[in-house]
């Protein structure tokens, strides 16, 4: 059974109707949102779309982006006997430089897979609770979207005066990414569909100074067929309508109105103002970009990780990977400089089962859609077409 109403279908083809009418020009459209990009690729809406647009994928998924320098502090505190590290499902498997959590979670160590951060303050005060002495960490990553749950758990384990809870925090802001892209010379981007759920926390206002000084539309848009074509339709309208006129100005569309508002959640905004302020963060794949991430605030300095751990993790010892000679291109696909059948490990050294990046790791990465929902046979898609 179809999981969409007859009411979906018709929207879709009228929308994509709409996008082909009003295509002159060849245009490359961004998307920065994991989810996002599965939906395209599971649901074929890059197939309904005019050939002279072409969608290309940016940093949306958390996973991919998270630095080589966290992963490998989380696993030198999670490889410690008396540490439970937490954190979500998609981090086990993805490759540091000598291993990953799951390897080491095969080892022994103490890694709970949890689906909320307030869990990690139930895994603290369970321990406390029963006194084995264990440090409880959080490995807390993600964009804004979930960011504010980790402010409720530092929150609740600073009221609750949890001694053995500390997190490791390694959120990531998107616009400083869509300025860095945007920034380069070459990034070929003409528009870009920014993630809804990212937006409904922040709101907007942050995308409107990168769309005017880029001169890039930006359509804030859900994870639906519906909802996607319903933000490329705007992003193409307004390529479409400007195009010459350099006096424009480039407006952010919200077309996910339904769920965002241009001021966002300000109850969320509130938490992460109290809890976190910026600082510059490093970037799988991008490097470092400033003010693009999180850190804790001096008043909850004491839950920090990195300095609870500071004197210790570097002597400590982590089972090491295989070393694998490979071809993996997964910085040009964060950047959408290519897309993930252009890599020539796609598919062959490079497998959900046997990843060499992240982004062929996580279930939002740009690789593992690719591989679960584009055929390897297709050779529009072995060649790299504009498509």
């Amino acid at each position: 059974m179809s999981a969409y109403s007859s009411e979906d279908v018709r929207d879709v083809e009228a929308l994509a109707q709409g996008i082909h009418r009003i295509t002159k020009g060849n245009w490359t459209v961004m998307e920065v949102c994991g989810g996002q990009t599965h939906a395209i690729l599971k649901n074929g809406i890059d197939q309904l779309l005019p050939p002279a647009i072409r969608i290309v994928h940016g940093p949306g998924c958390p996973v991919c982006v998270t630095s080589m320098e966290v992963l490998d502090r989380a696993m030198e505190i999670a490889s410690r006997d008396d540490v439970v590290l937490c954190t979500y499902g998609d981090m086990l498997r993805v490759p540091g430089t000598k291993t990953d959590l799951a390897r080491i979670r095969s080892q022994g160590g103490k890694i709970r897979v949890i689906h909320s951060p307030l869990d990690a303050c139930k895994v603290a005060s369970e321990e406390l609770r029963l006194g084995t002495g264990r440090q409880v960490v959080l490995f807390a990553i993600g964009f804004e979207t979930t960011a504010p749950a980790t402010a409720m758990a530092v929150r609740a384990a600073h009221m609750k005066s949890l001694p053995n809870f500390s997190v490791l925090v390694s959120h990531v802001l998107v616009p400083p990414a869509l300025q860095a892209i945007l920034s380069d010379p070459d990034h070929g981007i003409d528009g870009i569909l920014a993630a809804g759920h990212v937006c409904a926390i922040t709101g907007y206002e942050a995308y409107e100074g990168i769309a005017d000084q880029y001169r890039t539309p930006i359509a804030v848009t859900g994870f639906s067929p519906v909802d996607i074509l319903r933000g490329m339709l705007a992003v193409v309208t307004e390529l479409e309508s400007s195009k010459g006129d350099t006096s424009r100005h480039t407006r952010v569309i919200n077309a996910y109105s339904q769920v965002v508002e241009r001021c966002g959640n300000v109850a969320a905004r509130r938490a992460l103002d109290e809890v976190f302020e910026c600082c510059d963060q490093v970037w799988r794949g991008m490097g470092t970009l400033p003010q693009s991430g999180f850190k804790l605030r001096s008043k909850y300095q004491a839950l920090d990780a990195t300095e609870r751990f500071a004197s210790e993790t570097s002597s400590i010892a982590c089972p090491a990977l295989p070393t694998i000679q490979s071809h993996c291109r997964a910085a040009e696909v964060l950047k959408g400089k290519i897309r993930p059948t252009q890599c020539e490990a796609f598919g062959k050294e490079c497998t959900p089962a046997y990843p060499l990046g992240a982004p062929m790791v996580s279930n939002e990465g740009a690789c593992a859609a690719y591989y679960h929902h584009q055929s390897r046979n297709d050779p529009d898609v072995l060649g790299g077409s504009s498509r």
